[in-house]
């Protein structure tokens, strides 16, 4: 797969990022949108690029495709002004002169003076040869993905039925979620295109061409795309027709390198979900029933909202060979054998967004873990009379430049339309971590006031903080600690005060009927967990890989049991 130029033309303009209004339609339902604009999150048309390269007759040629991007936590991307500087306007007289000047990126040197700019350094579109990741930002995931090996790549939005159909549990599946393109082009098309679900099958297609060898593997992909499901109850950031997501996929030899790689890829979620987002989770293995349609085992990360149900935050699934079989996707061994490869998938989507919104937030608004916050600290000049206002705004700006220069995502607002107190309520429905208000008293003393967004009211203000950067770099960097330890431990004692631990049938249906999740030995039948579904509405959330040792009685059948599995609501 490559990146190609539009047919027919011999220059293609880079597009710039463009707002569409608060919320664009194409990538949020209808449902969403009233509550995305409540907290001001705008969604973003990233990118503009030509994709081309595969061989199925429906892929012949180039077609344009589309990289959205959400900037609401920085969760995909970190910020898209170092984007555009980074990839500027470029010009290119043919396709030649573009591969002749692709070079890795380097910095510009810093003027010699303020009159003077510096030079615009052009660059050709990334060839196949590098990192597809040329066309994102790196973040705390991406930079995890890369450091296990993985490479991104981009798959098509629409896939041919037939690819579905390969794999029958797959198709089964997915077959009530899945949205059909029947026209293109004002005629019927021969064969049915499915909107991305997921990317199984499209990558499985891919895996049969790229893959002849042992030494072609192991093969480890990753993409930042879109996918529709057709959700017929939608719940904003939890359950929409279209969301954002990564979705990872190896190829292995054996089956060993599949499971260690599925095993390997939950516990890099589980350390984003505790480290970055403050959610603590609970990994594990989910049952027969759940498990991923294709899959052999999937494993997922549960967590807890502030409604007391679970969320399936993120999940990895051992494939086995069955994809690999679908597809007749196969390597030679050492031996000179072919042998269907072992494959793994894996993704995280813009639903761990609402589980940082449902985990935090209060009746204020957002409440944003620190190292997720896209502004750490928002300084709120406060001024009476026009003669104050000079030396508040000099005295604020200075601050900002000092967090600035310490690595702190600060932002001034120093707008003069809104009241302080409008912006204080403003900037806490935001969720920003810590405020910093600065007036003509302040200004004098040489100190400000800081407000935690995680405490509320009085109790959340300290007075009298130094403004010398010796002591408030530090200060404000142990304070955000502080605030991201904090919200970790309030969401675990929140968790843990809501598990019941049961030995019965009974049991579990008292706790479900409280809304708490109930924890016990299980080695029901698929039966047993449909009818624990129907009776309460609570499914077997997973199997924990965390177990309490000793012997068990299942609670269901009263026969001998390995494993406590934890039931719940979910959404």
């Amino acid at each position: 797969m490559g990146v190609a130029y539009r047919r027919g033309r011999s220059k293609w303009p880079l597009r710039t990022p463009e707002k569409f209004g608060c919320v664009d339609s194409r990538f949020a339902s209808r449902t969403a949108k009233p509550f995305a604009k409540g907290l001001g999150v705008g969604i973003y048309t990233f990118l503009r690029v030509n994709v081309a390269g595969f061989s199925h007759s429906h892929y012949r040629g180039c077609f344009e495709v589309v990289f959205p991007c959400s900037p609401i936590l920085c969760l995909w991307l970190r910020n898209i002004r170092v984007w555009i500087k980074q990839l500027s306007v470029r010009k290119h007289t043919s396709a030649a002169k573009v591969l002749a000047k692709i070079t890795p990126a380097t910095e510009v040197a810093p003027a010699e003076s303020s009159n003077q700019k510096p030079p615009v350094q052009e660059q050709g579109i990334t060839p196949r040869s590098q990192d597809f990741n040329a066309w994102y930002l790196d973040d705390y995931l991406n930079i995890k993905f890369k450091e296990t090996g993985h490479s991104n790549m981009y798959f098509p939005q629409f896939i041919p039925y037939s690819f579905i159909e390969k794999e029958a549990s797959h198709v089964e599946g997915f077959s009530p979620e899945l949205a059909l393109v029947t026209v293109g082009g004002g005629k019927e098309l021969e064969e049915k295109l499915v909107v991305r679900p997921t990317s199984e099958t499209i990558v499985n297609h891919m895996f049969t061409q790229w893959i002849q060898s042992y030494r072609d593997l192991p093969l480890m992909i990753n993409q930042w795309a879109n996918v529709t499901r057709w959700e017929m109850r939608t719940k904003p950031f939890i359950r929409t027709l279209e969301f954002l997501w990564q979705e990872g996929h190896t190829a292995h030899a054996t089956p060993e390198e599949a499971e260690r790689e599925a095993m390997q890829m939950i516990d890099v979620y589980t350390k984003f979900s505790y480290e970055q987002a403050a959610i603590p989770v609970i990994p594990g293995r989910k049952s027969r029933v759940e498990t991923f349609a294709g899959a052999d085992r999937t494993y997922t990360i549960e967590a807890m909202m502030g409604d007391r149900k679970a969320l399936q935050a993120g999940t990895s699934h051992n494939l086995g060979q069955n994809f690999s079989r679908a597809f007749g996707t196969q390597f030679a061994d050492e031996n000179g054998q072919r042998q269907h490869v072992w494959q793994t998938s894996w993704a995280i989507s813009t639903r761990f967004v609402g589980g940082i919104i449902m985990t935090h937030g209060d009746d204020v608004g957002l409440v944003l873990p620190p190292r997720l916050a896209s502004v750490q600290v928002v300084i709120v000049p406060i001024w009476k009379k026009a003669n104050e206002k000079n030396e508040v705004l000099e005295a604020a700006l200075s601050v900002k430049d000092i967090l600035h220069t310490a690595g702190i995502k600060v932002k001034l607002d120093d707008s003069d339309q809104r009241t302080p107190g409008w912006k204080f309520n403003f900037w806490e429905m935001k969720g920003v971590p810590l405020r910093i208000e600065i007036g003509p008293r302040d200004v004098s003393s040489r100190s400000v006031v800081i407000s935690r967004r995680d405490i509320p009211g009085k109790p959340g203000k300290i007075f009298g903080i130094s403004m010398e950067s010796s002591f408030l770099i530090p200060y404000i960097k142990e304070k955000l600690d502080e605030i991201q330890s904090s919200l970790l431990d309030k969401a675990i004692t929140f968790r843990d005060s809501n598990i019941v631990d049961v030995n019965s049938y009974d049991e579990l249906k008292e706790a479900i009927s409280q809304g708490k999740w109930a924890r016990g030995p299980w080695i029901g039948s698929d039966e047993d967990e449909l009818k624990v579904k129907e009776e309460t509405g609570a499914t077997v959330r997973c199997f924990p890989f965390d177990q309490p040792p000793g012997p068990k009685k299942c609670l269901m059948t009263g026969g001998p049991a390995d494993e406590v599995a934890i039931f719940a609501k979910s959404y």
